[in-house]
């Protein structure tokens, strides 16, 4: 048997043909409605968003800082020292690290880390009063690109992570999101009608959400080049960009986690370090430290107002709670499923603390330093006369923030320029490994090597919706898509928290972890797993 004969009779032996082939459908489907009629289809997206928001804003605010305080006492309570499996950690903790980061929104964090503080700062959240475009201005704008940023969002790919890491490697569930449904289900009935239901939504998720960054990330380019060299591309140039990235994050994504992902995550978290301090040392540093330090402390102190602020005096207000926070909710909701399974793949060995810590703990230690000094610095520099930032992004739009900032910066702004530009693409391109690789899993019954064809195809599935809808659509089209996608994996997230408190909770209770039957109602599926879960001694 040739190689090709070998591949392809791999792929055929392994995809699971209801998973793949509905996702699939479904998939091209919704791209084949806004390919077909534009106009119409994305009315009816749009429709589906506007009631989302109308009735259930308060919703998800509510589960997503439900998500934050559940990790919180997973952090500091005794649930901590419970294991994903009982073998060791498979990477170093910093790798561990920068392969979550990478995993999650990070491309998010280095696209909107020079423009959101802006927006702020123009149109001042209708929570605070203070004048717009005022030095009062300033902080509040830091302050609420923070909170959009940090803890709550990474909220809800940590929860998810760790209930398909703990439920697989504990009691034996396939490799696939439906494992959340382990304590409802049992290990042995996850493959039935309403595991594969809730994979072949996340499939559809999955895709929506990644094309959004990928719409994110093509802008800035097609923006910027317009923005800083006058080079206009149409349609033709848009696709070309978005398979350029896609071809450039298969490659990645054929070479692995180990030699594809790993590698260039480790290599993304030293250069967005690098680009960090390098704008905090050629920026207005004591200015930035100040801003800072003050917008930390309003995050800190009105957390709580900001993630349960639904409602505005004014209209206007309430459309901007849905326009940004919780849009910013959905979002990373559309991208928990493959976030959380990606976790859930590099955690095996981790305790249940090193994971909730590494998910809103460490990663917020990393993005909260990037928005005050990045966003930081774009206020000071709007504020003082230095640059006009807000001119360029009024007349193209939010993508040409970094390439005005990074410019102004003495001596080193050209480079600084290339280093944001690369970081913005290598950021993405770890998202995209790690979502294909996820899909790549959930449609092959849960083998953690799923073969290459399997992971190719999804790639270009990825690349086909992005290009499409940024042609159609644009990325008002994808911001629909990823809230659509998102919502209903608020529930299931829900659903995830519960099951991991129910079962914490009886296992440290002391019920005999060979007696699955008080837990779950079913035993487990093998005898093996019985006693992985056993509390490891803290390790702190």
């Amino acid at each position: 048997m040739s190689t090709s004969d070998g591949a392809i009779s791999e792929f055929l032996e392994e995809v699971e043909p209801v998973i793949f082939g509905a996702g699939a459908l479904i998939t091209l489907l919704f791209v084949a409605a806004f390919a077909l009629s534009p106009d119409a289809a994305y009315n009816a997206v749009d429709g589906v968003r506007v009631w989302i928001l109308a009735q259930f804003n308060w919703f998800f605010l509510l589960v997503m800082l439900g998500f934050v305080l559940f990790l919180g006492f997973v952090i500091f309570g005794p649930w901590g020292r419970l294991r994903l499996g009982d073998d060791d950690p498979e990477y170093s903790y910093f790798s561990y690290f920068t392969m979550m980061y990478s995993a999650g929104l990070a491309a998010g964090i280095v696209f909107w880390g020079p423009a959101e503080a802006l927006f702020h700062y123009s149109s001042v959240p209708p929570l605070y009063d203070v004048p717009a475009e005022s030095a009062a201005a300033m902080p509040v704008a830091v302050q609420y690109s923070i909170f959009h940023w940090s803890l709550t969002q990474w909220s809800c790919f940590t929860v998810m992570g760790l209930a398909i890491g703990y439920f697989v490697y504990n009691y034996d569930a396939p490799l696939r999101v439906s494992a959340v449904l382990t304590p409802i289900l049992g290990a042995d009935n996850v493959d039935g009608p309403l595991g594969k239901a809730v994979d072949i939504l996340a499939v559809f998720a999955t895709l929506g959400g990644v094309a959004t960054s990928l719409g994110f990330i093509g802008s800035q380019f097609i923006t910027g080049l317009d923005f800083q060299w006058g080079i206009q591309l149409g349609d033709i140039g848009t696709i070309l960009v978005i398979t350029g990235m896609t071809v450039i994050f298969t490659v990645s994504l054929v070479l692995g986690v180990d030699r594809g992902i790993r590698r260039l995550s480790n290599f993304n978290m030293v250069l967005f370090l690098l680009l960090m301090v390098a704008t905090l040392v050629f920026g207005p540093t004591i200015r930035i430290l100040e801003l800072g330090t003050q917008a930390v402390g309003g995050f800190v102190g009105e957390f709580f107002e900001m993630s349960l602020y639904t409602q505005a005096a004014t209209q206007a207000g309430d459309k901007w709670v849905n326009a940004w926070t919780v849009f910013y909710w959905l979002w990373p909701l559309a991208w928990s499923p493959f976030a959380g399974l990606f976790i859930a793949r590099v955690s095996r060995g981790r305790s249940v603390r090193e994971v909730a810590f590494a998910g809103i703990g460490a990663t917020s230690m990393a993005t909260v330093p990037w928005f005050a000094i990045v966003g930081g610095t774009g206020v000071i520099m709007q504020n003082s006369g230095t640059a006009n930032i807000l001119g360029p992004v009024t007349e193209y739009s939010e993508a040409v923030s970094g390439y005005v900032l990074f410019g102004q910066l003495p001596l080193v702004g050209p480079l600084l320029l290339f280093g944001f530009l690369m970081l913005v693409t290598t950021f993405f391109v770890t998202s995209a490994d790690s979502s294909t690789l996820a899909v790549s899993m959930m449609t092959t019954g849960g083998k953690e090597h799923p073969s290459s064809i399997n992971r190719v195809f999804w790639a270009l599935l990825q690349g086909a919706v992005a290009s499409i809808l940024m042609v159609v659509g644009g990325v008002n089209a994808l911001q629909s898509a990823a809230i659509i996608t998102g919502a209903p994996f608020a529930v299931v997230c829900l659903v995830a928290m519960l099951g991991l408190i129910r079962t914490f909770q009886a296992e440290t209770g002391g019920v005999l972890l060979q007696d699955r039957t008080n837990i779950f109602g079913k035993p487990s599926r093998s005898d093996g797993a019985a006693g992985r879960s056993q509390v490891a001694q803290d390790d702190d």
